[in-house]
């Protein structure tokens, strides 16, 4: 397999600093390829470098002739003066552009609600973003560059991208905060950081436990191993069964790291000091009605949170998800019914909106100004430089000033001004928005010790799951439901609903439905087939169970050569020999786990 383009020695820096240095990665056909790291520490640099969009200070980027490269911009390329239709479609009729059936699943998913002859210039920021994503996905590419896809959709829309994007032929570079997105969609994950790019297989999960080994071997201190990564890692390894479908000496590996780590949080502990804080009675929904505009988005609905629950709520956009958390806070009120608030509760609310601050003021005076020092669950005392500096505000960015500060920052910078207050109820409106997975693994780790109810908004399917312990959805119906089944069981349901609404029929001047594939005498020749396909399954488990035992007797061997390795410390001519051994064990384990992820191929 060819590569599309290649970095060789590529450096770039901005001012006094060095985003890239001498990096050299390539993009091979068919790669999908994930690009994580903090921001400011130059994903999307790398991106415009790959792209032709940046040329490298030193180093040199090289095509292959004829690319043909579609770029996903943070901003967007739209004309104000095109219609939706012009934009996206390139003008096509709607029979036209019916008839192709990629053009119709991509204008259905991303433009639903989008007038094709609406003039671009009066769309939302998430309308137009939606429109940008649909008119890459109909072009017609070698390599797609997504710099941050998921931004404005919602749930479900994310999990049609990644059923898509997966099914295409095309080399795909993301850079994206989206970890459920990440694990769905990339093959190999490339992590941004100090100048490098390091490479690891696999997406999200792979690439936390390949970077949990790496930082072992590099170095075996405590304190370096009980980190955010091995509590992340912890997380991973007790959540829903798709994670841990890796090879056997992988989670092996895992569970040897993480084997003294304690669940993510202490739910019954938890709930025990929120009774305290609250009492029984929190916030209370009875019989509520909620209209926004002609739209009727809550009937007769009730809805009670208690204290210690922690609650996330999905809905497709305009469900209504904003409406309610503002109708929990307070701040706007019910049509009909009543909203009961406990007398104890301390509410918080983190909005969409950045806080508008004064931009003379400066990062630690203005914390210090809130509080000083802050408790933990456990008692101890935290200083408002350790807060921040756990939210990322190191250095001189200590005592930056407020209107220096990047989205992101502001966005850390409000949620952390939020929790100083110490409220006992939380509510938060798309959290995740402008924070990358560093920070996020901070706010995570920080609420697992957060003693409140918790009602959370987000499109990020990976944040929801961990951390909050049910899912309540707005289906359209007019109630808040609770989902038992989480998020696969909102998309089921969604599915379920939005098949109910297809007409039976297709009416007069609609798009007639494709056939189906085959006919109903090509029932028998398909059966062989399936036949064939059970059988390599059960050859590729055979070849499993034998790479594993292989596996397990080099594990063994490295074992005895490692205990040899101190028994003879200071016999340099033993010494010699066994490092030679255990570099040909190494080689051997390299040849045999390849040959596992190939033979795991067949059961995917």
């Amino acid at each position: 397999m060819s590569n599309l383009l290649n970095l060789e020695l590529v450096s770039k820096s901005y001012g006094v600093r060095p985003l890239l240095s001498e990096v050299s990665l390539g993009v091979g056909e068919g790669d999908r390829i994930g690009i994580v790291g903090r921001n400011g520490d130059g994903k999307t640099t790398l991106l415009e470098v790959m792209t032709g969009l940046e040329e490298p200070d030193t180093g040199r980027v090289s095509r292959r002739r004829g690319l043909l490269v579609g770029y996903l911009h943070q901003g967007d390329e739209l004309v104000d003066s095109h219609s939706v239709r012009e934009a996206v479609l390139g003008g096509m009729a709607d029979h036209e552009w019916a008839a192709q059936s990629r053009t119709r699943e991509v204008v259905e998913e991303l433009l639903a609600g989008i007038p094709l002859d609406r003039a671009v210039v009066g769309l939302s920021g998430g309308e137009r973003r939606r429109c940008s994503l649909a008119a890459l996905l109909l072009g017609d590419h070698d390599l797609m560059v997504l710099d941050e896809p998921t931004n404005h959709l919602d749930v479900e829309a994310v999990a049609w991208l990644a059923d898509h994007l997966r099914t295409r032929d095309q080399a795909l570079v993301v850079v994206t905060h989206d970890r459920w997105f990440l694990d769905e969609v990339c093959q190999w994950t490339w992590e941004v950081h100090d100048g490098q790019v390091d490479v690891y297989e696999g997406g999200y999960a792979a690439f936390m436990l390949a970077k949990a080994e790496r930082q072992r071997q590099a170095s075996a201190s405590e304190i370096r191993r009980q980190n955010l990564v091995r509590k992340e890692l912890a997380w991973l390894r007790r959540g829903p069964p798709a994670r841990t479908s890796k090879p056997k000496f992988r989670i092996d590996a895992a569970n040897a790291l993480i084997a003294d780590v304690p669940p993510p949080r202490d739910r019954l502990e938890l709930e025990r000091f929120a009774t305290q804080r609250l009492g029984k009675d929190v916030i209370d929904l009875e019989d509520v009605d909620l209209v926004r505009g002609e739209r009727r988005l809550l009937s007769h609905a009730t809805w009670r949170l208690g204290p210690g629950d922690r609650v996330g709520i999905v809905g497709v956009n305009g469900a209504g998800k904003t409406s309610v958390l503002n109708l929990v806070s307070g701040a706007v009120l019910p049509h009909a019914g009543r909203v009961k608030q406990g007398r104890t509760v301390r509410l918080a609310h983190l909005t969409q909106a950045i806080d508008e601050v004064d931009p003379e003021a400066r990062v630690l005076a203005t914390v210090e100004q809130i509080r000083r020092v802050s408790k933990t669950l456990d008692g101890k005392e935290l200083t408002a430089t350790s807060l921040l500096e756990r939210f990322g505000f190191t250095g001189d960015r200590l005592t930056a000033r407020l209107g220096d500060l990047s989205g992101g920052e502001r966005r850390r910078f409000q949620l952390l001004k939020l929790l100083l207050d110490e409220p006992n109820v939380l509510l938060l409106d798309e959290p995740t928005n402008d924070l990358d997975i560093e920070t996020l693994n901070v706010l995570e780790d920080f609420l697992d010790g957060w003693p409140g109810t918790l009602v959370v908004v987000s499109h990020d399917r990976y944040f929801l799951e961990r951390v909050t312990d049910s899912t309540w959805a707005l289906l359209g119906d007019g109630k808040i439901s609770m989902l038992p089944g989480g998020i696969e069981e909102y998309l089921r349901r969604r599915a379920a609903l939005l098949a109910e609404a297809e007409p039976a029929h297709p009416s007069a001047g609609s798009t007639p439905a494709e056939p189906a594939q085959g006919h109903a005498g090509s029932a028998p020749a398909a059966a062989p087939k399936a036949k064939a396909g059970s059988a390599e399954e059960r050859a590729a488990r055979k070849t499993l169970a034998r790479l594993d035992k292989r596996l397990e007797r080099i594990a063994e061997r490295e074992a005895e050569l490692n205990a040899l390795v101190l028994e003879h410390a200071t016999d340099h001519e033993r010494l010699a020999g066994i490092s030679a051994e255990l570099g040909e064990l190494a080689a051997e384990k390299d040849e045999v786990e390849m040959e596992w992820l190939e033979a795991a191929e067949g059961l995917e």
